[in-house]
């Protein structure tokens, strides 16, 4: 990403007059709203086309399999906030938001990243086997985890992973990004000696790369997709309160191991 001064200030996103709204070339009022689901616009957005029907369905697939999953960090985090803050939603869901790094919820983009250079090594090569067990053997020497590989819950295989898979299959997207997916969750088991499943951050990266998303943008899905689920914990919150509870609990399952005060 380029930093300071820049010599090309421009936009192609969107504009607007008195009359209208334009974005990416359409006419917002007339030829968006009501005519367009929210993923379409989304893809529209990011690309600057509308997506087909193969990249429409692998889209709307991602953003639901990673909207929610229970009071992880980030939920929590947000209702906390909204406990001590309830008049700032913005500044809860902005608390959950910014907890999705390379642990929780924000790995995807990790996955792509690696998944890109496993295709350079592969194509340089001619050989995706050979590719991915020598990326495995350093991943293994230098003690690194495996981006797109593993889960703490879902030790025995995570079933979003597994549902996406497949449905890139049906669709006809899969292509050799998720051949390089597979090979990983083949060969890293034996190669790490330990149970490494496909996780759901590793098949979106690789339906999303073979449906034509750019790497650079992975990380926005499971923020748009976390943003509904946000919205609904933020909103019980609201109704039935937890935030405080969780504070409590957290501060009783934590013992305090520091110096004794001094009489």
């Amino acid at each position: 990403m380029r930093i300071g001064k820049t010599d090309q200030p421009f936009t192609s996103i969107a504009t607007s007059d008195a009359e209208s709204v334009t974005i990416r070339g359409f006419d917002l009022c007339h030829e968006l709203i009501g005519k367009l689901s929210f993923g379409e616009l989304f893809w529209l957005l990011m690309l600057g086309q509308l997506p087909n029907s193969r990249q429409r369905a692998m889209l709307d697939a991602c953003l639901i399999a990673i909207a929610e999953h229970g009071l992880v960090p980030t939920v929590q985090a947000a209702r906390m906030t909204l406990a001590a803050a309830p008049e700032a939603w913005q500044g809860a869901m902005a608390a959950g938001l910014l907890g999705m790094g390379t642990v929780v919820a924000g790995s995807s983009e990790a996955a792509g990243r690696y998944l890109v250079e496993l295709k350079q090594a592969a194509d340089a090569t001619g050989n995706e086997e050979l590719a991915v067990e020598e990326s495995l053997k350093r991943l293994k020497a230098a003690r690194a985890k495996v981006a797109g590989l593993g889960h703490p819950q879902h030790t025995g295989g995570d079933p979003r992973a597994a549902r996406l898979l497949e449905l890139a299959d049906e669709h006809a997207v899969s292509a050799q990004y998720v051949r390089l997916l597979r090979l990983l969750g083949k060969m890293a088991p034996s190669i790490m000696e330990r149970r490494l499943p496909i996780n759901v951050s590793g098949a979106i990266a690789a339906v999303m790369l073979d449906a034509g998303w750019p790497v650079e943008g992975l990380k926005a899905i499971p923020l748009v997709a976390r943003a509904a689920g946000l919205a609904a914990h933020l909103h019980e919150e609201t109704q039935r309160p937890i935030g405080f509870i969780l504070s409590y609990h957290a501060a009783q399952a934590i013992q305090y191991d520091g110096p004794t005060r001094k009489e």
